[in-house]
C-alpha cells in the first residue's frame, strides 16, 4: 500500500557531471544543497551574496556579477556597531568598514569570474515579498534588523517577477551563452507573512518561474518545493519551528536531486568519494593502533586511485589527512 503520493521528474538529457562548474544562488535551502555538492566534492561557488530570498535581490546580484561591480565606502551603512550593505546578508557585516568590504569584494571578484565559468546556474527562490527603504525607495536583499517603520513591503506580480529573471538569464547568456538555468522554489515557509501571503507568494514564485522555463531553452525546473509540500507532507519533515525542512527532508530531497539530475556513473563515483569523506570525518577512539593505521592506509590508496582515474576530482585535504 503507498502512503504518500509519488511524482515524475523527468531526467536531465544533458545531467550534471564533475567536470561541470556550479553557481548557487538564493534562499537558505541553496544552503543545504550547496552543503551535500561540497560534500561530495562539486566544483562550486555558493551565494556569493549570502542568503537571498526575492528573485529582484538574486537578479540585482547576478547583474552586480556580470558587471564585475566593486563596492565601495559609500555603499555601506552603519547600524547596530555594524557596517551593512542593503544588498548582502548579514554575514558580510563587520564592525570595521574596511573589513566589510574586503569580504564583499573578494566574494564580488570570485561571483565576477564564477558566472562566466558556469555551466549551471542553480536559482533558489524563496518569496516574492521585496522590501524597500522607504527613504530613497531602494530595494533591499536583507534589513539587517533595522526597525520595521524604515521599510515599506510589496508582493512583486507574476509579470514583474518573470520579467525580471528573463531579463537576468538574457544578460548571462550573453556573456556566458552555453550556461544551463536551474531554478527551485524554496520549501521553507515564510510564516512571518502568514499562511495566506506565504502561498499567495510561492504561487506567483511558481507560475513565474514555469512560465520561463516551458518556453526557453536549457532552463529547467527541480520540485524541491512539491517534494516536501506534497510528497512529504507531514510536520514529522520540519524542523521544532514548523518552517524549516529538517535533516530528514532535506536528505530525501538530495536524494530525488541526485537521481534527476546526476547520471548514473556520476552517481556511483559520488558514493566512492562520499565513502572518502565519511571516513576522514570519523574520529577514532584509539588513534595509535595497528588497526586504525591500516584504515588511514587503505583510504590513501583509495584517494590515489581516484586523483589517477579523475584528476578534476580535489581530494587534496583528504590525502593530506590521511597521509599525515
Amino acid at each position: 500500500m503507498d502512503l504518500s503520493l509519488q511524482i515524475n521528474i523527468p531526467k536531465l538529457s544533458q545531467p550534471i557531471r564533475y567536470t561541470d562548474k556550479l553557481l548557487l544562488i538564493g534562499s537558505c535551502f541553496t544552503e543545504h544543497m550547496s552543503d551535500r555538492l561540497q560534500m561530495h566534492k562539486f566544483r562550486l561557488w555558493s551565494n556569493p551574496h549570502g542568503i537571498l530570498f526575492n528573485p529582484l535581490s538574486v537578479c540585482r546580484s547576478l547583474q552586480t556579477y556580470l558587471d564585475q561591480k566593486i563596492y565601495e565606502a559609500s555603499d555601506l551603512f552603519p547600524l547596530h556597531e555594524l557596517w551593512n550593505s542593503w544588498d548582502h546578508h548579514t554575514r558580510f557585516s563587520d564592525i570595521h568598514q574596511q573589513e566589510a568590504l574586503r569580504k564583499i569584494n573578494t566574494s564580488q571578484q570570485e561571483a565576477s569570474a564564477a558566472i562566466r565559468d558556469a555551466d549551471w546556474i542553480l536559482i533558489t527562490l524563496g518569496s516574492a515579498f521585496q522590501y524597500y527603504l522607504k527613504e530613497k525607495q531602494l530595494p533591499v536583499a536583507n534589513n539587517h534588523r533595522a526597525p520595521a517603520q524604515w521599510f515599506e513591503k510589496k508582493l512583486l506580480s507574476i509579470e514583474e517577477i518573470a520579467n525580471t529573471l528573463r531579463q537576468s538569464i538574457d544578460n548571462i547568456r550573453q556573456v556566458n551563452p552555453g550556461c544551463n538555468i536551474m531554478f527551485t522554489i524554496s520549501p521553507v515557509r515564510h510564516i512571518r507573512d502568514g499562511v495566506v501571503d506565504n502561498n499567495r507568494s510561492k504561487a506567483r514564485l511558481l507560475e513565474a518561474v514555469h512560465s520561463l522555463c516551458d518556453p526557453t531553452e536549457r532552463c529547467f525546473y527541480f520540485p524541491a518545493y512539491e517534494i516536501v509540500i506534497d510528497i512529504l507532507r507531514d510536520y514529522r519533515f520540519y524542523d521544532i519551528d514548523f518552517v524549516h525542512p529538517n535533516y530528514l527532508a532535506t536528505q530525501i530531497v538530495w536524494e530525488y536531486f541526485a537521481e534527476t539530475v546526476f547520471a548514473e556513473d556520476t552517481r556511483s563515483l559520488m558514493k566512492r568519494v562520499q565513502e572518502i569523506v565519511t571516513a576522514k570525518n570519523h574520529r577514532p577512539r584509539f588513534p595509535d593502533t595497528q588497526a586504525h593505521k591500516a584504515f588511514r592506509k587503505s583510504h590513501l590508496e583509495k584517494i590515489l586511485q581516484l586523483q589517477q582515474h579523475y584528476p578534476y576530482l580535489d581530494l587534496a585535504e583528504e590525502a593530506a589527512f590521511f597521509a599525515d
